[in-house]
């Protein structure tokens, strides 16, 4: 897990981004240093949940393996899955991630409702690196 990225806490699952005290703009990943709004004259960057619901405004297959950092067994085979660019309304902001286990692009459309749930990045022995994933709103799997 990125520290910071994103909490489980008292109101669901949810991603934390940054919103600047002057000009109100919101940040994904959070920002600690001054806003990187060029319009803006700079501001505190309070630690803020973001939306859990936006519409996917893109989507694609990723059908390779990424590079590193990303954190694969190279000894499994890859198994694709779908990227989704997800527009949070209230933030005006797109945020990118992978769809749910199970969810495909054959499931998707441009405009749909999806929320942010927690997924898994990567398991070993030792460590579950977790991360967040798109789900469809109303499914189950």
């Amino acid at each position: 897990m990125v520290e910071g990225w994103f909490s489980d806490g008292e109101q669901g699952f949810r991603l934390l981004g940054t919103r600047c005290s002057a000009c109100g703009s919101f940040f994904f990943p959070r920002v600690d240093g001054p806003c990187r709004n060029p319009h803006c004259a700079g501001g505190d960057m309070a630690e803020v949940p973001l939306s859990r619901r936006g519409r996917i405004w893109s989507y694609t297959d990723c059908r390779y393996r990424p590079p590193s950092p990303y954190v694969t067994d190279r000894e499994l085979p890859w198994e694709p899955c779908a990227l989704i660019a997800v527009e949070l309304e209230a933030e005006r902001m797109v945020v990118l991630g992978q769809a749910a286990p199970g969810i495909t692009v054959a499931d998707l459309t441009v405009g749909m409702e999806v929320e942010a749930v927690p997924g898994v990045l990567h398991e070993d022995a030792e460590t579950t690196w977790t991360t967040w994933n798109w789900k469809p709103t109303g499914v189950t799997a």
